[in-house]
């Protein structure tokens, strides 16, 4: 049999040790998504302050983290949540307000690492390619990058969508099949690398809960990946962010540039308000 088009899994760099730091840290603290994926960045780069490793609490004070009064922030079915925080942080009525500020984590991240990282923020415009130059801008990286998207999760694919979907998909590329989204909320995820095939691309998420996909691990289509990065129709626009190694951080962007992204910071409804010390 003649093979006319293979699949083929590109893992971003360093993918194979951020996945068990991942597998480690889950859960998120409530509301401490991007903090979340900060602390696995400086982790993968081996980034410390004072020599002490950089945890969840210490991003989110530095970015401004604002936790919801009520406690009702949103979860996905069936976790319990974690409110096990190490620092007090300020609170707001609004549960839409909660959480942290793409301005707030970027601000944080740059903070706390440096001259140890390049920060590189990306605000769009979104579309499948896109999403694919993000990926081609970490194929550059000769050290570990980590890629963090901040997304509306209503355009995704459920997270427990089962192989035979993802693999039609592959083969048609018709995303039609996929179960439906967890949940609606404006979050932080990961991303791991894709999955290429005939007519369709996969990316490999990485997400902030064991009861989300395989344990946190979850597939989605490219174009509904795109989606959430655009919210369209939730009023706020979205971007995602590149933690590497100050060697790699000018060729990053020249991927980036050339595609024409933006890089630039982005308001994702979340006030930000000034942090302290971390």
């Amino acid at each position: 049999m003649t093979q006319t088009s293979a699949m083929q899994f590109a893992p971003i760099p360093g993918a194979e040790r951020l996945v068990g730091l991942h597998a480690a840290e889950l859960p998120q603290k409530d509301e401490l998504c991007g903090a979340f994926w900060g602390a696995l960045a400086f982790r993968l780069a081996r980034i410390t302050v004072n020599g002490a490793e950089v945890d969840q609490d210490a991003i989110a004070l530095e970015a401004g983290t604002i936790l919801s009064a009520s406690q009702l922030e949103p979860l996905p079915y069936g976790d319990p949540g974690r409110r096990d925080y190490r620092v007090a942080f300020p609170t707001v009525e609004d549960p839409a307000q909660s959480g942290t500020s793409a301005v707030g984590l970027v601000h944080a991240l740059r903070e706390l690492a440096g001259d140890g990282a390049a920060i590189i923020p990306i605000a769009g415009p979104w579309t499948p390619a896109a999403v694919r130059a993000m990926f081609d801008a970490t194929d550059v990286c000769r050290e570990s990058c980590t890629l963090i998207a901040n997304i509306a999760t209503r355009y995704l694919w459920g997270s427990r969508t089962g192989p035979h979907a993802a693999f039609s998909y592959l083969v048609t590329g018709d995303d039609s099949d996929g179960d439906e989204p967890d949940w609606d909320i404006g979050h932080f995820v990961g991303l791991l690398g894709h999955i290429d095939g005939p007519k369709g691309a996969l990316v490999v998420v990485g997400d902030t809960y064991r009861v989300l996909g395989w344990q946190g691990l979850h597939l989605q289509p490219i174009e509904r990946f795109a989606r959430a990065l655009e919210r369209t129709g939730t009023g706020h626009p979205s971007g995602a962010i590149i933690v590497a190694s100050p060697q790699d951080g000018p060729d990053i962007e020249g991927v980036l540039l050339a595609a024409g992204l933006e890089l630039d910071l982005w308001d994702n409804g979340t006030p930000y308000t000034v942090s302290g010390a971390a």
